[in-house]
């Protein structure tokens, strides 16, 4: 049986210690020095493996939107479900809200967030929407509901949005994800 190697070690602590600063700091004001006293290590460190902070933070960024198999799912439940299922991942993934937060501000992360949502969103489209030709289309409009919903909740905080309970937010996002997908 073989041991990590340091340099494994090194890297997942730098991700683990840039994923926490993303989420807390955004990207603009998360540094590669605060990086690197997060993970116990020299910056230096942080610029061996990574290169930069854009490079840093794709490397971060990298995730599962852990999507569920709607295929399964009764067709009158499907935006319901994935209503659900993103509000799950919101309120607990803290890279996704760093990439949010930093695709805001940051080309390479937005358009980390489009390849994101355009990869594992647009196959999932092509299997439940009612006009597959049609499905990259309905995947962006989910998309635009999903990351704008994310958007007022999360960072902006408007306030009837952030006191809304879960079983609210499916009640007012889930019939236009089902719309999006299966009209």
């Amino acid at each position: 049986m073989s041991r990590p190697r340091r340099s494994d070690v090194t890297r997942a602590a730098i991700l683990v210690a840039a994923r926490e600063r993303f989420a807390s700091d955004g990207y603009e004001r998360a540094t590669i020095r605060a990086i690197a006293a997060d993970a116990a290590i020299d910056p230096a460190m942080v610029m061996r493996y990574y290169g930069n902070k854009e490079k840093l933070f794709a490397a971060a960024a990298e995730f599962d939107l852990r999507l569920p198999d709607l295929t399964v799912v009764p067709p009158a439940e499907i935006g319901s479900v994935l209503a659900r299922h993103f509000v799950t991942r919101w309120e607990n993934d803290e890279t996704m809200m760093a990439l949010l937060r930093a695709g805001v501000t940051n080309e390479s992360a937005a358009e980390r967030m489009r390849s994101i949502f355009a990869s594992q969103l647009g196959p999932v489209a092509v299997t439940v929407c009612s006009d597959p030709d049609g499905a990259a289309t309905r995947a962006g409009l989910v998309a635009t509901q999903v990351l704008g919903f994310a958007l007022c909740r999360y960072v902006l905080r408007l306030h009837p949005v952030v006191a809304m309970t879960e079983d609210e937010i499916v009640r007012w996002l889930g019939p236009t994800l089902q719309r999006y997908l299966t009209e």
